[in-house]
């Protein structure tokens, strides 16, 4: 109710915003074609009437990206109060068919695998939003800052990813630059930036599909900085996207990824730490059903 309600008062001045504009043009026009004559006038009033249509402009534009975010909004909303719920109504029903039936030894210990792993989604979640917050706050510096290394922390996030979703080692295959790791140190936050390599991995595997084939490469695109580059096979993204999926809570809006679960956060908290940390990080895609490949960029530790 309250959304329709705020959707409601947005369209509303957006239309008047719009009849106000057609007003000037039309009072404005009908002015000058009466004072064509008067010079002086003429010429203010085309200043006074070109000032009124720019903020009419400037308004309407408001209007519109408020329209937007309210939209974005709605659909985190959607999307946590999923990934919140799912995993709550899965560990109750285990609790209760536990708590009924006198089940064989066995089968508890399956159900209790499945309640930790509901429980780490729920905690993965809550945290994704946490860290969303403190990656829109702008004041935040980087904390307990230390030499990382990058090689190994990309190991150690591929080892999770595959524990986590469950996938064979070939399914994630990682290649390195020719110095076997020496040198791909950051200077950083340990805690930030497996979290980014992480999120990255995750994101790819998500948008796989059925059929999960990442490759994973670190390397040294010259002698300050380190690249992280991670390539899927999945769905690809259509190039009006490729800008906008590192804004919070944007989703890119495709058929088949209407199983895919997420909050649209975790490529936003990717680009946030890379800025931290002085970096950046950009996608490329030859478009839908070609695949995706998304560069880190992040300042080498010199010794």
């Amino acid at each position: 109710m309250r959304i329709t309600s705020r959707r409601g008062t947005i369209v509303f001045f957006l239309c008047l915003g719009i009849a106000l504009v057609a007003l000037a043009v039309a009072l404005n026009v009908g002015w000058i074609i009466l004072n064509w004559r008067q010079g002086v006038l003429l010429f203010f009033g085309i200043i006074f009437f070109a000032l009124i249509i720019a903020g009419m402009i400037v308004n309407t534009s408001f209007l519109v990206r408020e329209i937007r975010r309210s939209e974005q909004h709605d659909s985190f909303i959607n999307a946590v109060t999923h990934e919140l719920k799912t995993p709550v109504a899965s560990i109750r029903l285990h609790l209760e068919t536990l708590q009924r039936l006198n089940l064989p030894e066995e089968q508890k210990q399956e159900f209790y695998r499945l309640m930790l792993s509901d429980t780490d989604r729920l905690t993965e979640t809550v945290e994704q939003v946490l860290r969303a917050g403190r990656a829109g706050d702008r004041k935040a510096g980087r904390e307990r800052t230390a030499p990382v290394d990058m090689s190994q922390l990309v190991r150690d996030c591929m080892d999770a990813a595959r524990t986590r979703h469950h996938l064979p080692p070939e399914a994630i295959r990682y290649r390195e630059a020719s110095n076997n790791g020496a040198g791909m140190r950051v200077l950083g936050s340990m805690d930030d930036l497996r979290t980014a390599v992480f999120n990255l991995l995750d994101n790819a595997i998500k948008y796989s599909g059925d059929d999960v084939e990442v490759s994973v490469s670190l390397n040294m695109p010259d002698e300050k900085r380190i690249a992280l580059v991670v390539e899927d096979r999945g769905v690809g993204i259509p190039p009006d996207d490729l800008k906008s999926i590192f804004k919070r809570f944007y989703r890119v809006s495709h058929r088949s990824l209407a199983h895919v679960k997420g909050t649209g956060l975790g490529l936003f908290i990717v680009k946030s730490i890379a800025h931290k940390h002085g970096g950046k990080v950009f996608a490329r895609s030859e478009g839908e059903g070609k695949g995706t490949t998304i560069t880190m960029e992040l300042p080498r530790a010199m010794a």
